[in-house]
């Protein structure tokens, strides 16, 4: 490992594993650090290898953490309490910011469904479906404030800043689009009512970045990772990630059928469940192309370029599907030419 990290505590990456390392029981058992690929965010991932037990995954947070402050330390808490499979908290040094926790291997969904056969595919999403429905029904069940996600909400604030981040950093940063100041008083009032709509339905809890890369197949059963930033929001959500995923293709069949699961699954009434559907996964795919224009352009990450055709088409769908959307598909037809 050769790269130096500057961080907040004025020391590198490479520094604070080894001074992790010294003050555990693990340095004398030949660990080997490994590098793995990240996410979005500032956080650090590494491997430590070792002759004789099991790997661990390091998760290296920019400077000390406060263990018990720490969302993801709260969030599994509660997913433990369901419980749903989410990777073990081995051990934390906060003042080196480093989460030791359970490794899982490579493999994620992603991964996995490029090398399974039909029948693999179909169970695999069929569980990840079933796990959305139990986080529903065991986080009604579970709720406390003593749990972080029941304090906060995909509320009119959170939603409309996600659409205005994909305004800045998608249409404008990355697409270089001139926005008139008539566009973007259009924009905001087809993104008020998309929001309102959204915000009004009842809440449940959500991952709320529950995809393909955040679920990983080990000893043949999916566990959800990167859940910190579960909230409350619409009963759509979690089913909208996965199945308009960024990262995967879907047919229109496999799509209506897993929707069909999951409500068999979960039980009640389906009313109009996809149209609601399909108004929340229009507004996180809009989301996901602000992050995507975010990473490029912000942070010369150019890893998701490779996404944005496919999310594309998932809202250019969205928007030829239901007649509501016809006003705000012919605003961002005017600067987005694959959606016209």
């Amino acid at each position: 490992m050769t790269a130096v990290d500057r961080r907040t505590d004025g020391g590198d990456v490479r520094a604070r594993i080894d001074r992790f390392l010294a003050g555990s029981s693990l340095l004398g058992r030949g660990a080997k650090v490994v590098p793995l690929t990240g996410d979005a965010s500032d956080r650090r991932y590494f491997r430590l290898r070792f002759r004789d037990q099991p790997s661990q995954v390091l998760a290296i947070h920019p400077g000390p953490i406060d263990f018990d402050a720490l969302p993801f330390v709260n969030v599994s808490r509660l997913l433990n309490a369901m419980p749903v499979p989410v990777p073990r908290i081995l051990d934390h040094a906060d003042e080196l910011g480093i989460l030791v926790l359970e490794d899982l291997g490579d493999v994620t969904l992603q991964a996995h469904v490029g090398a399974a056969s039909a029948a693999e595919h179909g169970a695999l999403y069929r569980q990840a479906v079933a796990l959305i429905a139990t986080l529903q029904r065991r986080g009604r069940e579970l709720a406390s404030p003593e749990f972080v996600p029941y304090g906060v909400a995909f509320d009119i604030e959170k939603l409309t800043w996600e659409l205005q981040f994909f305004t800045k950093h998608f249409l404008e940063a990355y697409r270089g689009a001139a926005l008139t100041s008539a566009a973007r008083g259009q924009l905001d009032a087809e993104y008020g009512a998309i929001v309102a709509e959204l915000a009004a339905e009842p809440r449940v809890l959500c991952h709320r970045d529950y995809h393909s890369r955040n679920l990983m197949l080990h000893e043949r059963q999916l566990h959800i990772i990167d859940f910190q930033d579960a909230r409350m929001g619409p009963d759509t959500y979690d089913l909208a990630s996965l199945l308009r995923d960024s990262y995967v293709d879907f047919t229109e069949q496999q799509v209506e059928g897993l929707m069909a699961y999951f409500l068999a699954v979960r039980g009640g009434d389906a009313g109009d469940f996809r149209r609601r559907f399909d108004l929340t996964a229009l507004q996180r795919n809009l989301k996901a192309l602000g992050t995507f224009g975010f990473q490029t352009t912000a942070r010369s990450n150019t890893v998701y370029i490779q996404y944005i055709p496919r999310t594309l088409n998932y809202v250019r769908a969205n928007l030829q599907r239901h007649e509501r959307f016809g006003r705000l598909r012919e605003i961002l037809a005017g600067y987005l030419e694959e959606l016209r």
